[in-house]
């Protein structure tokens, strides 16, 4: 998944409580008493048989609470005596608890506003993630005092804290809770959650803003010998490392050997020796639960075009291309990356050189880009939408690539669908992802060497998938990878074993 737009911002003031204190320093030393609400505790400790309460704090930028959504969904239905009481801003609540998709609600899913750290009267700069900045510079005291009043609400102890992984220091409220167990979610893959948590050590063998070294393989870090320098998120080594997402990063990576367990959207034969490593650093609390949209109860999965959303007639249309299986090119750059205008230009003149049949997801202010009577000539060839249902689009027959920003849930989704892939990627984890999907896995090829898609490059991609033997290959290479997808979200699969073991924990963690 894209992990949000990584621009220089000023530093991240300090967060307003420390971090949580190691075990070896607190051995010896009294009980502190906490500093909020004793409602939390006192509940915990005179109700003789609570029924677990998770609180899921969310990240609510990009596609970061619609992921943890979709897993927490099926939580759920598995812990039907639990109550999930989800926090986000009102803004991010609105988007994902429309009308529609709340027929697909587990009624023990119970959605809570957070303030998004705006202050009253405040007027935006303009400045990049500032609201980014906003929102975490006063999320510790946000998500407190919003817990406290669902648990006041509901008159259920909090029995155990759900977050996004960026709210690192979640880790000291759940200590200061009763020490409840704290499990962050990562909702992408191992790669860059690892460079995250080595990044102290990274730092040390390559150092900081490196000349020179941008092909050097990161061959000391166990599953990483593939990757280089240059693969790496911004923040790592190179960029602002003080800006608001280096300094979160790096104190995610810091804390998350706290938790009482870490899961992640993958599963385990994506990369085993990576998740092997993983488990061993968190003690075999590290578990691979996805891909997350395709655990889904039958009650909660959409059956028709209408529950789809489809409002573009994608699938209608894709209906009509059956006649000639894998032939489709879906193209879709998700929903924070957006090429330049001249990229588009590029995009749209490969696409309408090369014939091939396509569906376009570009934003509609996007579109304003596109070349004069684009549209009109390739209107017998492809569409071009505001919006796409990416599983289902991907998931039908007549699709056979798929031109990507290698956010990890695309990348994710793809695999699952079995559909190869041409990678462009912008920013955060999408290098890293482009990298394990064309170097690791051989599912796909990146565009013009990992840059930016011309019209020549585009088309060249294009060919070597649809038309030529090395495309042949790297289509029996992802269809080997759906099939392990299958395998582990299927009975007794290895994401269905680590979903099992996560139901267990939370729901018994009173």
């Amino acid at each position: 998944m894209g992990m949000g737009r990584l621009v220089p911002s000023p530093p991240l003031p300090s967060p307003p409580l420390p971090i949580a204190i190691p075990k070896n320093e607190l051995e010896g030393q009294p009980e502190t008493e906490p500093r909020s609400s004793n409602r939390l505790t006192t509940m915990a400790q005179t109700q003789s048989q609570p029924r677990p309460h998770i609180a899921v704090l969310n990240f609510p930028f990009s596609t970061h609470a619609s992921s943890v959504l979709s897993i927490i969904k099926r939580l759920a239905v598995s812990s039907p005596t639990a109550l999930f009481t989800f926090f986000s801003t009102p803004q991010s609540n609105k988007a994902l608890f429309s009308t529609g998709q709340q027929r697909h609600l587990p009624s023990n899913v119970k959605p809570y506003d957070v303030s998004d750290g705006v202050p009253e009267g405040h007027v935006f700069s303009g400045k990049r993630q500032e609201d980014i900045e906003l929102f975490m510079n006063a999320a510790d005291a946000n998500f407190r005092k919003a817990v406290e009043a669902a648990v006041a609400e509901t008159g259920r102890p909090l029995t155990c804290l759900v977050t996004d992984a960026f709210i690192w220091f979640a880790a000291e409220m759940a200590r200061e809770w009763n020490n409840v167990p704290w499990v962050p979610c990562w909702p992408a893959g191992p790669n860059s959650l690892s460079a995250h948590l080595y990044t102290d050590i990274i730092r040390d063998k390559i150092g900081t803003q490196s000349q020179n070294q941008d092909q050097q393989l990161i061959h000391f870090i166990p599953g990483m010998n593939k990757i280089r320098v240059a693969d790496l998120p911004e923040g790592v080594v190179s960029g602002d490392l003080d800006s608001v997402f280096s300094v979160m990063l790096h104190q995610m990576g810091r804390q998350l050997p706290k938790a009482a367990a870490v899961f992640i959207n993958s599963f385990e034969e994506l990369d085993p020796e990576l998740t092997n490593h993983l488990k061993t650093k968190f003690n075999n609390k590290f578990l691979s639960v996805g891909p997350f949209k395709l655990l889904l109860a039958s009650d909660q999965q959409p059956s028709s075009a209408t529950d789809l959303d489809d409002e573009y007639g994608c699938l209608a249309w894709l209906d009509k291309q059956k006649k000639k299986p894998a032939s489709v090119a879906y193209v879709s750059f998700g929903t924070v990356a957006t090429p330049s205008p001249n990229e588009i230009v590029a995009i749209a003149e490969a696409l309408e050189a090369s014939k091939v049949p396509f569906i376009w997801s570009l934003r509609h202010r996007s579109q304003a880009n596109l070349p004069n009577g684009f549209l009109e000539r390739t209107r017998s060839d492809g569409i071009v939408v505001d919006w796409a249902t990416q599983v289902n689009v991907l998931a039908h027959e007549a699709v056979g690539v798929f031109v990507t920003h290698c956010g990890w849930g695309s990348i994710l989704e793809s695999i699952a669908a079995g559909v190869p892939m041409i990678g462009r990627p912008f920013f955060g984890d999408q290098r890293i992802n482009g990298r394990m999907m064309e170097q690791i896995w051989g599912v796909g090829i990146a565009v013009d060497g990992g840059g930016i898609c011309t019209k020549e490059g585009l088309l060249s991609s294009l060919d070597l998938i649809l038309c030529q033997e090395k495309g042949i290959k790297i289509r029996e290479k992802v269809t080997k990878l759906k099939q392990l997808c299958q395998n582990a979200i299927g009975p007794g699969g290895s994401s269905m074993q680590n979903l099992d073991a996560l139901v267990d924990m939370i729901s018994r963690s009173y």
